[in-house]
């Protein structure tokens, strides 16, 4: 089964566009953020990085993963030349809690980034590297501080079909 994402972008003048989704969204572009418009390039980086979290979350909770902040902190390098494509962007999973076991954590990250997130392997399949790295904070009797890299996935490399 395929699933029809829609957008009309329309240009307000200058470099304002507002936008109109399938699914009655409406994003405002441009190069203002102090007037609320959102950077495309940007929003690329938040999108990749919510979709892994949404993955992750699910996952985690799945494996029972008694966590109680989670954030995934996202940075990414964009070249001057045009094309202006990411090169690198890295994603920091930071996930603290009583109940955090790193394995579990390790392994819904590699999952999201593998198997889950269409917007990583968009992303991974085109001239970007992203790096899926946890930092996990155990709270409670046993507490824990640890942070590494859990998966490389890009550039020009579907995550599906890694080596």
């Amino acid at each position: 089964m395929t699933r029809l994402r829609t957008a009309v972008v329309h240009h307000v003048d200058g470099m304002r566009f507002t936008t109109e989704t399938g699914t009655g969204r409406a994003p405002l572009f441009g190069d203002e953020p102090e007037e609320g418009e959102l950077s495309p390039v940007e929003m690329i980086v938040a999108t990749l990085a919510a979709c892994s979290a949404m993955d992750v979350v699910t996952i985690a909770l799945k494996k029972r993963q008694d966590f109680v902040h989670y954030d995934v902190h996202a940075t990414a390098e964009q070249r001057d030349e045009y094309p202006q494509v990411l090169t690198r962007v890295d994603l920091l999973h930071e996930v603290e809690g009583p109940g955090v076991d790193v394995g579990a954590i390790r392994r819904c990250i590699e999952l999201s980034a593998t198997k889950y997130c269409p917007v990583n392997a968009m992303v991974s399949a085109g001239a970007t590297e992203v790096h899926h790295r946890y930092h996990v904070i155990r709270t409670g009797s046993s507490p824990l501080d640890e942070t590494g890299e859990v998966i490389v996935t890009g550039p020009y490399r579907r995550p599906d079909v890694l080596d």
